[in-house]
């Protein structure tokens, strides 16, 4: 007879007994810290130089371009090259563009004192670059964190302990920027990102390559394999209606783009005070995915989710309105509370309903709905708050998350009624209407 799972004690750090997930956590965390002090340094240099908050939205357009561009060619590659090789190339490649953002903010570089936007264009150049590279690397890291894993039973307290790293790191990350820029300067803040890259690099290495999975039969040309991502997400109405949700939450709800216009025109915090505005958000959701290590999420998953989004999008307008410094810390650590719901939700969906051989063109489309929303919603927030100005595009935005809510909740039931308990079973997929 078999055991009977639902009776099996949880245990919070099952995935942790694993020493390659260990290093593979380990990893993510100097490349997350390294990347989000090298995102608020070049937001912080961009807007000294320019002054201009579009400049800040044309930082996520100049990086999400290239890497919507080359994502679905990127996860074919992650299916069919060893995503470890696809890991080391790309993090050397993110390291160089580093270096190379070092260079340029040397005293031999460009004239930081020249307030002239002719200056940034080789910024834009160097993020440009790192985008390709974040899109080759996004399939690969996901379809390769499964693979460390011994049996799926694992898979959901993975899942959990990999976005609580990752929001731990981002806590970290921006509250190490915000220091460095004011106490050290720009050059020597893109020197410590270089430096952390090197060690996310030397720790990826030493994980033990895997092979790829058997592709059980499947024989398809180079044009059907790319697009095979594609085909899956939208003929799954579960998973399609949570990657939706989520991208157009992220899309019309981040203010995180504009943190440098609050900080300094609306706050008055400086550098430092930037820091911690840009932390706020992660400090919540490395909290909330710690509770839920312990304490995962099961019954009515779906409506949870639905509730967490629409108050991703209260919060956010609640933080436009505030002009106190305390308050829109606090407003900022509730959309991390909101938005760790949604990504643990949505981490769990894709990857319980995907095949292992087809992880990485799967993880592709993912990336453009969610991972590159973030940058395209950088973009939309820069050209809203020249439009509207920054509070009012910035409520704009919360409100548009919150009727994006209600549209889900209306048109995709089986998102709506979603519960993951052991004695109620996931709902198989059905087709999106």
């Amino acid at each position: 007879m078999a055991a009977d799972t639902s009776l099996t004690p949880h245990d919070p750090y099952a995935a942790l007994r694993i020493p390659d997930f260990r290093r593979l956590i380990s990893a993510r965390v100097c490349f997350t810290v390294a990347t989000r002090v090298q995102g608020l340094v070049v937001a912080w240099q961009i807007f000294r130089l320019t002054n201009d908050p579009l400049a800040l939205g044309f930082i996520g357009l100049a990086e999400a371009l290239p890497s919507i561009g080359v994502s679905l060619y990127a996860g074919h590659v992650a299916d069919s090259v060893k995503r470890k090789n696809i890991i080391m190339v790309t993090v050397t490649v993110l390291l160089l563009c580093a270096v190379a953002l070092w260079g340029l903010a040397s005293p031999s570089g460009l004239p930081l004192l020249a307030k002239d936007s002719f200056y940034t264009l080789p910024l834009y150049i160097v993020i440009f670059i790192s985008g390709i590279a974040r899109g080759f690397l996004g399939p690969a890291l996901f379809s390769f964190m499964p693979q460390l894993l011994p049996n799926r039973e694992r898979l959901a307290n993975a899942i959990t302990w990999n976005s609580t790293t990752y929001q731990a790191s981002a806590v970290l990350g921006p509250a190490i920027g915000g220091y460095l820029v004011a106490h050290l300067g720009v050059a020597n803040s893109y020197a410590v990102a270089a430096g952390l890259l090197l060690l996310a690099v030397l720790q990826f290495g030493a994980i033990a390559s895997r092979p790829l999975p058997e592709r059980e039969g499947e024989k398809l040309s180079l044009q059907e394999s790319v697009l095979s991502g594609l085909k899956f997400i939208f003929s799954n109405q579960l998973v399609l209606a949570a990657l939706a949700l989520d991208m157009f939450a992220v899309l019309f709800g981040g203010a995180v783009a504009l943190l440098p216009v609050f900080a300094v025109d609306i706050l008055h915090v400086g550098a430092a005070g930037l820091g911690h505005l840009e932390a706020a958000p992660a400090v919540g959701s490395v909290l909330m995915a710690v509770v839920l290590t312990y304490f995962p999420l099961k019954r009515h998953a779906g409506r949870k989710l639905l509730w967490a989004v629409a108050g991703f999008g209260a919060a956010t307008i609640a933080f436009a309105l505030s002009t106190n410094f305390w308050l829109s810390l606090g407003l900022l650590f509730l959309t991390g509370v909101f938005d760790s719901v949604s990504v643990i939700v949505r981490s769990t969906l894709v990857h319980t309903f995907t095949p292992e051989y087809m992880k990485g063109r799967v993880s592709a489309v993912n990336n453009i709905f969610i991972g590159s929303s973030n940058e395209i919603g950088a973009f939309e927030s820069g050209a809203a708050a020249k439009l509207l100005g920054v509070v009012r595009s910035v409520v704009f935005g919360g409100i548009m998350t919150i009727v994006i809510v209600l549209i889900t909740a209306a048109r995709a039931d089986k998102l709506r009624t979603l519960d993951m308990t052991p004695q109620k079973p996931v709902p198989e997929p059905e087709p999106a209407v």
